[in-house]
């Protein structure tokens, strides 16, 4: 048996007919031609103008800042130099009315009597806002409701006339040195302690009934109701420490007044008013 040419096809010939068939099992599928603007995405840029002009904005905006800044600065020197404080308020901390900053504005030496007169002031508050209490009390008792509103009175008025004619007086004369503050401070800090000492016994006179928490309203009150009572007289010691408080705070600044020869000063202050009031 003759061997089969394995180059010999059953009359196949890839040639024949001068023609290349096409192939129809072709692997590799041809590429799709992409636009011709595919690659050339257009990117706005700034032109070099536009940057310039813009740096020159910035430019005179940081100029006019800088320029504000030196005003303020300069107003602000002269606002010192003039002896004008610019005050923030930052006390009490969760509602603020008042400017206190005794730490960064009272000398180190002076820290401990403002902050013990900042105790006094404090302290009369508590005892106003405590006589509010007991009246309450004595007013649900059948003392009537007279004495309550006094109580009410004696509050919105003591507390903020006492930071006005007497602590505040004090403050500025701890930062500042004025003697005239120091006397301005002693003479309404008497009276803030003959108040104490009066609303300590409370009297029937001046004030009205027993709308003060003193001994006497207490002894009279007691005998009706012994809450009442109570109250009354814890009302009664309150005034009785805030006295005895106040009586020393009066004595320390005293000692400091006489000590620092602002006495002198003050003396001499009030003479040259007095002989320019004169002439």
């Amino acid at each position: 048996m003759a061997g089969r040419n394995g180059f010999e096809d059953d009359d196949v010939n890839p040639f024949a007919g001068g023609s290349v068939p096409p192939a129809s099992n072709s692997r590799l599928s041809p590429l799709s031609h992409e636009p011709a603007g595919f690659y050339n995405v257009d990117i706005p840029m700034d032109s070099t103008k536009d940057v310039k002009k813009k740096e020159k904005e910035l430019q005179a905006m940081e100029a006019e800042l800088n320029k504000r800044e030196k005003e303020l600065k300069r107003k602000e020197e002269a606002a010192s130099r003039a002896g004008i404080v610019i005050e923030d308020k930052n006390w009490p901390p969760f509602f603020p009315l008042i400017h206190h900053n005794i730490s960064n504005e009272i000398p180190i030496h002076l820290q401990k009597m403002q902050y013990l007169a900042f105790s006094s002031f404090l302290g009369i508050a508590l005892c106003l806002f405590f006589n509010i209490i007991a009246t309450t009390t004595a007013w649900i008792k059948g003392e009537g409701v007279m004495v309550w509103l006094l109580a009410i009175i004696y509050f919105i008025s003591g507390v903020p006339g006492a930071y006005v004619l007497w602590y505040r007086p004090l403050y500025n004369a701890m930062r500042t040195e004025s003697a005239l503050k120091f006397g301005w401070f002693f003479l309404f800090y008497m009276i803030h302690i003959i108040f104490c000492v009066w609303s300590a016994v409370s009297p029937p006179f001046p004030f009205k009934g027993n709308s003060l928490t003193g001994i006497l309203p207490a002894i009279d009150v007691i005998t009706k109701s012994l809450i009442v009572g109570i109250f009354y007289f814890v009302g009664f010691g309150l005034f009785c420490l805030e006295s005895l408080l106040s009586i020393g705070v009066i004595q320390q600044v005293y000692m400091y007044f006489r000590g620092s020869g602002k006495s002198q000063e003050l003396k001499q202050q009030a003479a040259r008013g007095a002989l320019s009031s004169a002439f």
